[in-house]
């Protein structure tokens, strides 16, 4: 039997580097624990990395594009053309994650997996889409099998990209209106909650808007069930191309042994996604930050997820990952760079 490329293992965690990483945290000059979650991210890398000391220098940003039929039933504050005209400003480096990419020094690329117009025009845009949008969720459902493996694959072929780049963190963005809905659908089949529970103001809905919104997930849910047979089938009925490449791109990154760290609300539910699909992923994802959406608090303690900021933000695009990345560099030099207790001459507390 052929294994899908998805379901294949991966990469093994450096248990002995993870111990010394522990030991050495016991070392440095401070009360154990002091650091608080600086401590365990520079432990985790060590495990990641498979060294006492890790570092990070080469972080890949890719924000993943498309459109959703479900926008059309009134889901978003803005129009479903913004998403192709978000996609033409990532082009010219003038987004938010354009800004914080170069302030990062990270590589970065947007990929165009179903954007609802021809972006083919726009300078440094990879195309890899099979479909201009999905289809509206009320109308069934949102990918057939062709277009979910291939938005699958395009985030496969970004983290290949990113790997021969010789990047050390992956981080994956999206653009799309109307993709909290489907991310929020997502959300409420894997982890059996009404769409109340799941569904935020996404671009700015006020408290009617997120009410309507709730109510077009709930009869989408319904009408999507019996094709939520499988978490593929789950993924295809509910979700959107981009979050499909953000699972695909998380999977493959895993596989590879390469350190995620995950954005906002989409982001955590494409994450979510990917765990569903290969439960090892979840070794691998490190956390940016808890959004302002209130589901996302839901979909990171589902995912046993500890962000390391919470500063409101909402934007999407990646935004939260790359303002967290610095935290995880000030984490690595931490622990690579402070003084033992036997090196400062420092007497440490008797046992």
């Amino acid at each position: 039997m052929t294994i899908l490329w998805w379901h294949a293992p991966v990469a093994e965690l450096n248990e002995t580097a993870r111990l010394c990483a522990a030991s050495r945290q016991q070392q440095l000059t401070k009360p154990a624990g002091s650091l608080g979650q600086l401590e365990n991210v520079a432990i985790r890398l060590a495990a990641m990395q498979g060294r006492e000391k890790p570092a990070l220098n080469r972080p890949w940003i890719s924000v993943f594009a498309a459109d959703h039929g479900l926008a059309a039933a009134g889901v978003s504050a803005y129009p479903q053309e913004v998403t192709f005209q978000m996609v033409a400003n990532f082009s010219h480096g003038g987004a938010a994650i354009c800004v914080l990419a170069r302030h990062i020094g990270a590589r970065f690329e947007v990929v165009d997996v179903g954007v609802a117009g021809d972006t083919t025009g726009l300078k440094g845009v990879v195309q890899a889409k099979t479909v201009n949008g999905t289809t509206n969720l009320l109308d069934g459902p949102a990918m057939n099998a062709d277009t979910v493996n291939s938005a699958l694959a395009a985030g496969r072929e970004a983290t290949l990209r990113a790997l021969a780049a010789n990047a050390d963190c992956f981080i994956a963005g999206e653009m799309g209106i109307g993709n909290t809905a489907s991310a929020s659908a997502l959300a409420c089949h894997f982890m059996d909650r009404k769409a109340e529970d799941m569904t935020g103001a996404g671009t700015g809905l006020d408290s009617a808007g997120i009410q309507r919104k709730a109510a077009i997930i709930d009869q989408a849910l319904t009408l999507r069930r019996a094709d939520c047979t499988t978490p593929l089938a789950t993924l295809a009925a509910l979700g959107g191309c981009e979050i499909a490449a953000m699972a695909g791109a998380y999977i493959a990154a895993a596989q590879a042994g390469l350190p995620i760290l995950v954005d906002g609300f989409i982001s955590s539910v494409a994450a979510l996604t990917a765990v569903r699909l290969n439960a090892g992923v979840a070794h691998w994802l490190l956390f940016g930050h808890q959004s302002a959406e209130l589901a996302h608090r839901l979909v990171l303690a589902e995912l046993g997820a500890l962000p390391l900021l919470s500063l409101g933000l909402r934007l999407g695009e990646g935004s939260g990952a790359a303002a967290a990345f610095p935290l995880l560099q000030t984490a690595c030099a931490l622990h690579g760079e402070m003084a033992t207790f036997a090196e400062a001459g420092v007497s440490d507390r008797p046992d």
